[in-house]
């Protein structure tokens, strides 16, 4: 890199980022390529084709639809068309605007993936960022059992594909919690005790009492609410132990059955027992969620919290149509994902994150270096019409731009986590080396050049 011009008088401006954002450096950004590729691999063979929708709003498209929080949290301004404008704080209710909008366009049961940055003005921590991306997936105009586990066969499938280890899908639905509040606690606000239970898993059940208290929930009712919706031994002590407690409600009976019957067909899809957790504790934050709601979470390391979420929201929708169009889903946290990677390799490479620090930098497999002036000007050429036939041959090359020192060069692939330098001689042989397995090999023309990084690679 050049060094800064003297001759510049303007003060020098300190590089830094806001509170609750993030720069992506290139190895962090190549991985989360690679899941996004994964992931769309998945919705695809699903049946769950891609859209996009705009980072900003109109406010009133935003406002009012996932909660009081949610609206706090809101980046919301004057632009200077003078109209209130307001980044997406989910990808969810813009699908909501987008069908209402599109509705004569689209098919329905209607399939879509969308994969794009949010925006929350929450107070940043550990894997809570105020911009961050996430991966959705949705059907949209379908209701029944049938609808609500196919997404959750479908989030299954995405992080078996992702490889991150096992994650849980901790799975409930609100209409379980209304039954409990009509049993329990009568003439509740169901939205506010439920924002409330949705700390328990961060906070504990002392502050979820504390502000149950504050909504005007007797003690006794709350005690029994925390008692209930504990989480037993397994999925079917857990199901016996709501359908007691929820027995006389009509709504939580309706939930309950909903709930075992989803439960039965998404292990028919082969998804293991261990993988649904049926969790009564899940509510989620949002008003929007009217049935099945699910958090996904990485067993490793279950302190880092939610790296996917998801449930069924009926009529969001109707907020922008008359048309009945109901809809599920779920989201795949992918950069709260990547925290708790990235912490899981620091504790297995030991100090420093010996995995993480030997990430590949570079999407390229193989550096072509730049031969040495005295080789001549047909080396140069010789380089790049390789590198030209190799990219051809579905090989990721890079060459180096500039005649410098071969062990500079050598060093740069290492830096990058290159598996293969190929140098050409000066009699217009290559010499290859693998990075990996620290081994070289005289190479006579181009074909050997193929045949070696064929072997190479498999």
């Amino acid at each position: 890199m050049s060094p800064r011009s003297e001759s510049r008088s303007e003060p020098r401006i300190e590089p830094r980022t806001l509170k609750g954002f993030q720069d992506v450096l290139p190895a962090k950004a190549l991985r989360r390529a690679q899941l996004i590729r994964r992931l769309e691999d998945v919705f695809r063979a699903h049946g769950y084709g891609p859209i996009d929708t705009p980072s900003l709003e109109f406010a009133e498209i935003l406002k009012g639809k996932g909660g009081e929080e949610s609206d706090k949290q809101l980046f919301e301004f004057e632009d200077a068309g003078e109209r209130r404008v307001a980044l997406r704080f989910d990808l969810t209710v813009p699908l909501a605007r987008f069908v209402a909008q599109h509705q004569n366009e689209l098919v329905f049961p209607f399939r879509r993936y969308a994969i794009g940055h949010v925006w929350r003005g929450e107070r940043p921590q550990k894997g809570r960022l105020r911009e961050f991306m996430q991966c959705d997936a949705d059907l949209v105009g379908a209701v029944g059992p049938a609808a609500d586990a196919e997404i959750l066969v479908l989030m299954a499938s995405a992080y078996r594909a992702l490889d991150v280890g096992s994650v849980t899908l901790r799975v409930n639905d609100r209409r379980i919690l209304n039954g409990l509040l009509e049993r329990l606690a009568p003439g509740s606000t169901p939205s506010a005790v439920l924002r409330v239970l949705d700390k328990r898993d961060r906070q504990g059940a002392e502050v979820v009492l504390a502000e149950l208290a504050t909504l005007g929930i007797p003690a006794a009712a709350a005690a029994r609410l925390i008692e209930v919706t504990a989480p037993r031994a397994d999925a079917p002590a857990t199901l016996t132990a709501l359908a007691e407690a929820v027995r006389g409600s009509t709504v939580g009976e309706t939930g309950l059955a909903h709930l075992t019957r989803v439960r039965e067909l998404v292990l028919a899809a082969g998804v293991p027992p261990a993988v649904f957790s049926v969790d009564p504790t899940i509510a989620r934050g949002l008003d929007y969620y009217t049935g099945i709601v699910m958090e996904a979470r990485l067993d490793a390391l279950p302190a880092v919290g939610s790296v996917g979420s998801g449930g069924r929201y009926d009529d969001l929708a109707g907020l922008y149509t008359n048309t009945v169009l109901p809809g599920v889903g779920c989201s795949v946290g992918i950069d709260r994902l990547l925290i708790a990677l990235e912490e899981l390799e620091g504790l297995e490479g030991g100090a420093g994150g010996s995995a993480a620090a030997n990430a590949a930098k570079s999407p390229a497999e193989v550096l072509l270096t730049h031969p040495a002036a005295e080789h001549g000007p047909d080396a140069l050429s010789a380089v790049f019409a390789l590198a030209h036939r190799l990219r051809a041959a579905g090989v990721r090359v890079e060459t180096f731009p500039e005649d410098k020192k071969h062990g500079q060069q050598m060093r740069y692939a290492d830096r990058q986590g290159l598996a293969f330098a190929l140098t050409r001689n000066p009699d217009g042989s290559w010499h290859g080396k693998s990075l990996i397995a620290s081994s070289a090999q005289e190479l006579p023309d181009e074909a050997a050049v193929l045949a070696w990084l064929a072997s190479r690679s498999s």
